[in-house]
């Protein structure tokens, strides 16, 4: 057998979407999620909903809030440690920013990744915007900027035949380890 007959797996036996281990938290979701949100079917945006809520940041899972910007955990992370920085105004991509949320932003962004690196002392990091939904974006409408702690081995065969990732920590315990920076 070639390697490529090898390699190949039917269709039938493709996973239909990438599932995480300890997803079964995210059931909360359908009725008011673990992150202190509305439900889906209330109107408005999930980020200005996280902004104007007046639930306590730990509750929000919410690292740091200004004027500005605010630093919040990632509800279905990539890796454990995966955050965002959003500006707290309700903006569709960079080009909508005023130049000093811009400036805050960035500034955040740079505080967030020191963070990630100095808690979950990763080999690199991820730092990554979706504008629109073609681009990736899953809340197309704010944009949002991701930080992602990577290792130089954090892909296993749970992801490459399985499409599950195996995270090694809750994003409870994550916020809780990334909260002492702010």
């Amino acid at each position: 057998m070639s390697d490529r007959q090898a390699s190949e797996v039917s269709d039938e036996r493709t996973p239909s979407g990438l599932a995480h281990l300890w997803a079964g938290w995210r059931s909360v979701g359908f009725s008011k999620s673990a992150s202190g949100m509305s439900a889906p079917s209330v109107a408005g945006c999930v980020f200005c909903r996280i902004v104007d809520s007046p639930e306590p940041a730990a509750d929000k899972l919410v690292l740091h809030h200004d004027d500005r910007v605010m630093v919040l955990m990632n509800l279905y992370p990539y890796t454990s440690g995966h955050l965002m920085v959003i500006p707290t105004a309700h903006v569709g991509g960079l080009a909508e920013l005023q130049p000093e949320t811009s400036t805050a932003m960035w500034d955040m962004i740079r505080r967030a990744d020191a963070a990630v690196r100095s808690t979950f002392h990763p080999d690199g990091t991820n730092i990554g915007i979706n504008q629109g939904r073609a681009a990736g974006a899953s809340i197309p409408d704010h944009l949002h900027v991701h930080i992602v702690p990577r290792w130089s081995n954090d892909t296993n065969f749970m992801t490459a035949v399985a499409d599950t990732r195996v995270m090694i920590e809750t994003v409870q315990r994550s916020y809780e380890r990334l909260a002492k920076h702010w």
